[in-house]
């Protein structure tokens, strides 16, 4: 049987090294490259600006030459093995496809209740948790700042009692729960905990993801209430509870999707997530706890923009550094503190009002990046999501979007398929490289908090969102129906998801009567241990979960933590 000579890269049909390697590269492929460079030059060129959605040029063909000294075993390995470039697990998909979530969360906690059983019943796989911003900035929906913000873009959940009802008949030891929550979430986290008892729900099988990621707030989406250190205890204290008590769950959920949506770029998106989480798991060794006691349960969230080829680099070049990081930094010894496990959402700053059918077709792009680049776990846009709230009708387009590539693609028959392209081995490289070179600055600043009261994130991503803005601006950078095929007629026929008034009242109300009707020397037995907790630097989830069941609100929870912690005002960067 006649047997084909190696391939030009050097690797054979079975991914290990060819007898040959890339030596094999000859003056005759070199003549070769040179007259195609001339058949280039003599081209026609559209006049484009031809760099990646970071800014980063891209050249006209990728080949061997752009991998020489290129290691197959240190840069890809195999699927579920070390360094884990092409997948944590050993058979990816073939196995388990991705699980399927939809972030829903709008108006009083019986309507994202109907939601989260209608998802369910279309399909989906998991559910995805989005409270409105009096919950996410701790405040009640009674607050004079919580006006006509309640239920708005998200639910709202002051209490046990409003928890109660969003997960009635919604067995929460056989679903997985992910709850986008940041400085109140050990608050809200109780809460779960405290309905999960009341369904005689184990702790130990529940399982889901709280956000949790406090650092990102101060560097991009702005969500924060105490000071970066006591915010960073907390969440260390979640962690060492979670450790004992529910190891199913994942207490952290390291974000870049919210740096990539203010503007940053694919590298500093993949180095600033990082460098946050790697953040949590000093101050968790600084207390002597064992790194494999939980890293394993610290999972990541990543953004799925609409740079295609680039997105899908970035999450491989993100499982090489963090499997390194933990084993070499760390010591780290059991592979499951290597591997780096992630959800995705597509891009929110990529849909456009104009022209919001073409959003669909977005968001197909950037979810089939995210599996190509071997995501754990997804959520797809809505194409509506410019104009509000999305309506029933858009996701569920978005959640079939997923089924159609899950089931119709045929991307799942195998594992990494872009693995070993030329383009996205040295795109991998690069963004890797970039990752490591902001790491250096972040170390010489003193680390991510210095960084941060600094300015240094803030100042990066300010000045990456200008440059793409100027791009924009100029249209080296085109997108459809903004800057470029513009339908001056458009008239928007999309549905609009409107939250009325009521829902503000019935929050009120509801508020108001439990009150009135709770355990109130409860309620100030468990505020006083709390404090004397948050004074003394006890662990504070004890104390949050006592408060839970007596019915203590999220924002007396907060003012008081207020009282102990202050409050963090940034400083503004010019």
């Amino acid at each position: 049987m006649k047997r084909n000579g190696p391939p030009a890269n050097g690797i054979t049909n079975d991914g290990m090294e060819g007898h040959h390697g890339q030596e094999q590269l000859t003056f005759k492929f070199y003549r070769a490259r040179q007259r195609w460079r001339n058949d280039v030059q003599k081209s026609k060129e559209t006049g484009w600006k031809h760099t990646s959605l970071s800014g980063d040029e891209v050249k006209t063909m990728y080949g061997p030459t752009d991998l020489e000294k290129w290691d197959y075993m240190h840069k890809l390995g195999f699927p579920g093995q070390y360094p884990y470039t092409r997948g944590i697990h050993a058979n990816m998909y073939r196995g388990k496809v991705w699980t399927m979530r939809q972030f829903a969360g709008f108006g009083t906690p019986e309507d994202t209740n109907e939601r989260f059983k209608y998802l369910l019943e279309h399909g989906q796989t998991g559910l995805s948790t989005a409270f409105d911003l009096p919950t996410l900035m701790g405040r009640d929906a009674d607050d004079p700042l919580s006006e006509g913000e309640v239920g708005v873009c998200g639910v709202a959940v002051s209490s046990l009692a409003d928890m109660e009802i969003l997960f009635d008949e919604i067995p929460l030891d056989q679903v997985s729960t992910s709850m986008t929550i940041n400085s109140p979430a050990i608050m809200i986290f109780a809460y779960y905990l405290a309905v999960a008892e009341k369904q005689n729900a184990p702790f130990e099988k529940l399982r889901g993801t709280l956000q949790n990621d406090i650092l990102k707030e101060y560097i991009a989406q702005k969500e924060y209430l105490f000071p970066p250190r006591p915010s960073v205890r907390i969440i260390a204290d979640m962690i060492e509870w979670c450790t004992d008590n529910t190891p199913k769950w994942n207490p952290v959920s390291v974000s870049g999707y919210h740096i990539r949506e203010a503007g940053s770029t694919a590298a500093q998106e993949l180095a600033f997530t990082l460098a946050d989480g790697f953040a949590y798991i000093e101050e968790c060794l600084a207390r002597g706890m064992d790194v494999d006691s939980f890293a394993s349960r610290i999972s990541h969230f990543f953004n799925a923009h609409i740079g295609f080829f680039e997105e899908i680099a970035k999450y491989r070049a993100a499982r090489r550094i963090y499997a390194r990081r933990m084993k070499e930094r760390y010591g780290a010894k059991s592979p499951k503190s290597w591997t780096l496990r992630f959800h995705t959402q597509t891009a929110g700053c990529s849909l456009t009002a104009q022209q919001p059918e073409n959003n669909i077709v977005r968001t197909a792009l950037e979810a089939l990046s995210a599996v190509l680049g071997g995501t754990q776990s997804l959520h797809t846009n809505s194409m509506d999501e410019t104009l509000a709230l999305p309506s029933e009708k858009a996701v569920k387009i978005a959640l079939r979007t997923q089924q159609v590539i899950a089931y119709e693609t045929g991307v799942i028959n195998t594992i990494d398929p872009l693995g070993g392209s030329y383009y996205i081995e040295a795109l991998t490289d690069k963004i890797e490289a970039e990752a490591e070179e902001y790491f250096e600055k972040i170390d010489a600043l003193g680390g991510v908090i210095p960084a941060i009261e600094a300015g240094f994130f803030q100042r990066e991503i300010a000045d990456a969102a200008y440059c793409y803005q100027q791009e924009l601006d100029r249209k080296e950078k085109l997108i459809v129906g903004v800057n470029e095929f513009i339908d001056e007629d458009e008239e928007l026929e999309i549905p609009i998801l409107r939250i009325p008034k009521e829902v503000e009242l019935k929050q009120v109300e509801r508020l108001r009567e439990l009150r009135a009707t709770r355990d109130q020397a409860k309620v100030d037995e468990t505020l006083a241990t709390l404090r004397i907790a948050a004074q003394e630097e006890l662990n504070l989830m004890p104390p949050v979960l006592d408060c839970a069941r007596a019915y203590v609100t999220v924002g007396e929870m907060c003012r008081l933590l207020e009282e102990v912690y202050g409050l963090y005002e940034e400083t503004p960067v010019f």
